[in-house]
């Protein structure tokens, strides 16, 4: 029986053709969904080479922290409690924090605010400032549900909630002005990355100092990917 067994080789070429495959596709993917994305800015006003900009300078944006102030403490708890590394059971002791810097994230504050301003300018020079009023409104709504809905997370920091803030931005701008049209995009664009940054990040500082992190960026980790989803969706269904 052993010597019936026989060994087939797949050969250089078609291991080389898997790989490209796969490499094609690992390459694909990304370029698919940022296309996606891409052509939903154009349905906010923006040229396709602007679009792609824009998402491009928020990712890598996301990168960039700009720092603001710091939060000094004049006491911090020692825990007893250690983190083991690796596994090992080695204790590694974990050093009190004494001060956190507060930053703000281009890629996840600066940009989407630049932005929202933007398309908010372009609607009431089109609509007129009645539109004001309901955006003001909106981003009320959405910095209340999503200050109630952020976990401060000791040790860790501020985590919105990744759908949320969009959702309740939708919501408002498919109830206030149907669901269709500049005035409904814009109202949950502007609504959902302004309530967002109020309510997850700006309405929250106060909570900073009970956290023990040592830094803290507006837009940034834990609220990126909110902001993100606030930006595209309302184009994706624009």
């Amino acid at each position: 029986m052993a010597g019936s067994i026989r060994f087939v080789s797949a050969g250089a070429i078609p291991v080389l053709a898997i790989l490209l495959f796969v490499g094609l596709i690992i390459v694909l993917i990304p370029l698919l969904v940022l296309g996606i994305i891409g052509a939903a800015f154009t349905k906010l006003g923006f040229s396709w080479i602007t679009a792609i900009a824009v998402v491009l300078l928020m990712l890598f944006g996301s990168y960039v922290n700009i720092p603001l102030y710091r939060i000094k403490r004049d006491m911090v708890r020692i825990s007893p409690d250690t983190t083991a590394v690796f596994g090992s059971g080695s204790p590694w002791p974990v050093d009190p924090v004494w001060e956190t810097l507060v930053s703000i994230n281009l890629g996840g504050a600066i940009l989407p605010m630049c932005i929202s301003l933007y398309l908010l300018y372009q609607a009431v020079s089109i609509t007129g400032t009645s539109l004001l009023v309901p955006v003001g409104a909106g981003i009320l709504l959405v910095a209340l549900v999503t200050f109630f809905a952020t976990r401060p997370v000791p040790g860790v920091g501020l985590r919105v909630p990744l759908l949320i803030p969009a959702l309740t931005a939708l919501l408002m701008g498919m109830l206030l002005f149907g669901g269709a049209g500049i005035p409904a995009t814009v109202m949950a664009f502007v609504s959902g990355t302004a309530g967002a940054l109020v309510g997850g990040n700006i309405g929250q500082l106060f909570r900073i100092k009970d956290l023990e992190v040592p830094s803290v960026s507006i837009g940034g980790a834990g609220t990126f990917g909110a902001i993100f989803i606030c930006c595209i969706l309302p184009a994706l269904v624009a």
